[in-house]
C-alpha cells in the first residue's frame, strides 16, 4: 500500500478549489486562516510570501509554497505594497481572475492559487507533522511530475473546455501528491526524522505497508518485528522514536481511520466495518470507535452524511 497516498485521502474532505489570478504591481493579497492547506505557484513574475509575524520569502517563476497550516498570509509584489483580502471567483468555467487591485503600471505576475479541506480533528500524524509551511524553489531538472502537472493545471484554468470541472479537480489532487513528496526527496538522508525518516526506513518503512495494507490483520509488536527482522524491543524502539507513537498505537489509529473512511463512504454494515479493521465483535469495535471519535459508529455515520 501506499502510505502517502492513504494519509492525505485519510484527512481530504469536500473538494480542491484553483485559481488563476493576474496582478500588475503595486498588488498585495491577504489569504485568511482556513481549516486546511493551501499553495501557490508563482507561473511568472516575482513576489514575496509575508507571514505572520513579518517574516518574508522571495518567489520566482516555478517556485511553489505549501501552506499545511492554513494560516493567514500575504502574496505581494513589494513588502511594504498595499493590501486587500483575497477574493476569487472559483467558479468553473471562467477566464482568469483579474487584477485583485486597482490596476498600475509595474509588472504583471501570475499566481496560481488552491485550497484543500482538510480534517484537523484527526488529521494522520504524516500531515500534521510536516512544517507549517513549505517552499519549493524552482530547480531546473527537478521535480519534473510536479512541474508538469502546474503546468497541465495552469493550462486547464487558462483554456477550460469540456470535462473541465473533474481534471482540474483531479489535478489538484495530484499536485497535493506531487508536492509532498517533493518535499519528501528534497529531506537528505542523514538530516530526515520523523515520518521523513519513517517512509525510507528500511525496517518501519515495511512495516507500514503492512499495516496498511492489512489493517484487520492480527498484528502483534513480534510479527511487525519478526517481518523485518527485528526483535519485539528493538523493532518497538525504532518505530517509536520514527513514527512518534507505538506500533500498536498506531495499528489501532490506522484501524479507526479506515473504519471512519468506511462508514463516511459506504453502506457497510457496521458489523462488517469492524471486522474489516480487527474486531471480531461489534461491540468491541463500537467502544474502540467510540473512544477515538467521541461517537458510536452509526451516529457518527449519520452525522456525516448530515454534514455532507
Amino acid at each position: 500500500m501506499d502510505i502517502l497516498t492513504d494519509a492525505v485521502a485519510s484527512v481530504r474532505t469536500g473538494n480542491p478549489v484553483s485559481a488563476r489570478t493576474d496582478c500588475r504591481a503595486p498588488w498585495g493579497l491577504r489569504f485568511a486562516e482556513q481549516a486546511g492547506a493551501g499553495f501557490h505557484v508563482v507561473l511568472a513574475g516575482t513576489c514575496w510570501l509575508i507571514e505572520p509575524g513579518g517574516a518574508t520569502t522571495r518567489l520566482g517563476p516555478g517556485d511553489i509554497v505549501f501552506v499545511r497550516s492554513g494560516r493567514e498570509h500575504v502574496l505581494a509584489d513589494d513588502p511594504g505594497s498595499p493590501v486587500v483580502d483575497y477574493r476569487a471567483d472559483l467558479s468553473w468555467p471562467r477566464p482568469p481572475t483579474p487584477s485583485p487591485a486597482d490596476p498600475g503600471t509595474g509588472p504583471v505576475s501570475t499566481i496560481l492559487c488552491g485550497s484543500y479541506l482538510l480534517d484537523q480533528e484527526r488529521p494522520h500524524p504524516l500531515v500534521a507533522t510536516l512544517p507549517p509551511l513549505i517552499h519549493l524553489p524552482a530547480r531546473r531538472g527537478r521535480h519534473t511530475a510536479l512541474a508538469s502537472a502546474v503546468d497541465l493545471l495552469a493550462a486547464e484554468l487558462e483554456r477550460p473546455g469540456p470535462g473541465s470541472d473533474g481534471i482540474v479537480a483531479q489535478l489538484i489532487d495530484l499536485l497535493l501528491l506531487y508536492i509532498l513528496r517533493a518535499w519528501l526527496d528534497e529531506q537528505p538522508d542523514a538530516a530526515a526524522v520523523g515520518w521523513a525518516a519513517a517512509l525510507r526506513d528500511p525496517a518501519i518503512a515495511p512495516a507500514l505497508k503492512a499495516i496498511h495494507a492489512d489493517p484487520g490483520g492480527t498484528w502483534t509488536v513480534e510479527s511487525l518485528g519478526a517481518g523485518v527482522g527485528l526483535s519485539r524491543a528493538a523493532f518497538a524502539r525504532r518505530f517509536t522514536a520514527l513514527v512518534g507513537e507505538p506500533p500498536l498505537a498506531y495499528l489501532t489509529r490506522w484501524r479507526m481511520t479506515t473504519a471512519a473512511g468506511l462508514l463516511r463512504h459506504s453502506d457497510t454494515p457496521i458489523a462488517v466495518v469492524g471486522d474489516r479493521v480487527g474486531y471480531r465483535s461489534e461491540f468491541a469495535f463500537a467502544k474502540a470507535f467510540k473512544r477515538a471519535y467521541g461517537l458510536p459508529p452509526g451516529q457518527y455515520r449519520r452525522r456525516a452524511r448530515e454534514a455532507a
